[in-house]
């Protein structure tokens, strides 16, 4: 299964997010590659919204990982790997309790962490193509650009 959009401008953007929500509905493991400024926050940010989250979603650089609540009270994961040094960073921060959850998890810079990804996860791209973004997802794991 493929998934790709062009987005035009920001408004475009919750279209897209519901879009690629339906597209992987029985998906909750998400890895969004895109180069440093291509939008990969703002779309996650577009992707809580439609699932219902009411927090403010942002970028988790310095905390490595944000949580985040639905409107129901599901629990959202929103991780930020792009400082990390080596990837026992990632086994201290203790990546089996939020991949293995059974909740949404919205991974940046997944390429640090590429052998620790779940084979089932969803890899996004989202590319720059002027103004434009290109956004294409598909149900497998190659997380390196």
């Amino acid at each position: 299964m493929t998934y790709s959009i062009t987005v035009n401008n920001l408004s475009e953007l919750p279209i897209a997010a519901k879009k690629l929500l339906e597209t992987f509905s029985d998906k909750k493991i998400f890895a969004v590659n895109g180069q440093m400024g291509a939008g990969k926050t703002t779309f996650i940010k577009a992707i809580c919204s439609e699932i219902g989250v009411k927090d403010n979603i942002t970028s988790p650089t310095f905390s490595i990982v944000n949580e985040y609540l639905s409107d129901n009270g599901e629990k959202i994961y929103h991780f930020d790997f792009y400082r990390i040094k080596s990837i026992n960073e990632a086994y201290d921060l203790g990546y089996e309790d939020y991949f293995y959850s059974n909740a949404f998890c919205f991974i940046e810079w997944p390429e640090k962490i590429a052998e620790l990804i779940p084979n089932d996860c969803v890899v996004v791209n989202i590319t720059l193509d002027g103004l434009k973004r290109i956004i294409t997802a598909n149900k497998i794991k190659e997380v390196h650009d």
